[in-house]
């Protein structure tokens, strides 16, 4: 059976997302963030070195990387879902999605994070790196016009790689009136229902704004 290393707040929220769309049986092993520095336990380096969630063990193999995870399941039990035919227009909206959501995204939402917390030294490094950010949702908010999900009409992983990037930054209150179908379509994720039975299993996830967590 699928074991999956949950920490609380955190991109292992994806994974269990994943395997509820697939209909996987799993076992969650929970984790909380250390309630003043909001680190990882200690508990998750006995999983792996680098004591971050989400892990992912299948057998003798533990593999972490919330991306990594999600392509290892659907090759080796997606049976072709949830991921758009390969030599498709879809499929190369479905991999830049899902590359453009940490290597991008979630690079500038985290550099953020951190600029906040330096002060008014950082000032001006917070103020550009909020502009590449808000450029980011003006794109997604411009390719939710073409279709209603990223990859093109149907629901794919690239939604669910997606989905954390997006929550953070309505959460941090970075998404303005401007970006009404990016907020429609975040709702519409949230209220599906391996999402919700993915929020009952995980737990409390401060990311979900549907106000039914």
């Amino acid at each position: 059976m699928i074991v999956v290393h949950h920490l609380n707040n955190s991109r292992s929220q994806r994974v269990l997302w994943l395997l509820e769309e697939l209909a996987m049986p799993y076992r969650i092993e929970n984790y909380q963030r250390d309630p003043k520095t909001n680190l990882a336990p200690p508990e998750l380096r006995a999983i792996h070195p680098l004591g971050k969630s989400p892990v992912m063990q299948d057998g003798d193999l533990i593999l972490p990387e919330s991306g990594a995870i999600i392509e290892y399941l659907l090759e080796r039990y997606g049976e072709g879902r949830l991921a758009p035919r390969a030599g498709t227009p879809e499929r190369v909206r479905y991999l830049y999605w899902m590359h453009f959501a940490e290597g991008t995204m979630m690079l500038h939402l985290v550099s953020r994070l951190y600029l906040t917390r330096v002060g008014e030294a950082a000032r001006a490094m917070q103020e550009r790196v909020e502009v590449m950010i808000g450029n980011e949702l003006d794109l997604v908010e411009e390719e939710l016009g073409r279709s209603p999900h990223l990859a093109g009409k149907e629901f794919s992983a690239a939604d669910i790689q997606m989905g954390f990037p997006l929550e953070f930054a309505v959460y941090a209150k970075l998404a303005s009136a401007k970006h009404g179908r990016l907020k429609e379509y975040l709702a519409r994720m949230q209220a599906r229902t391996a999402y919700r039975r993915a929020i009952e299993a995980g737990g409390a996830y401060a990311f979900d704004s549907s106000g039914t967590n």
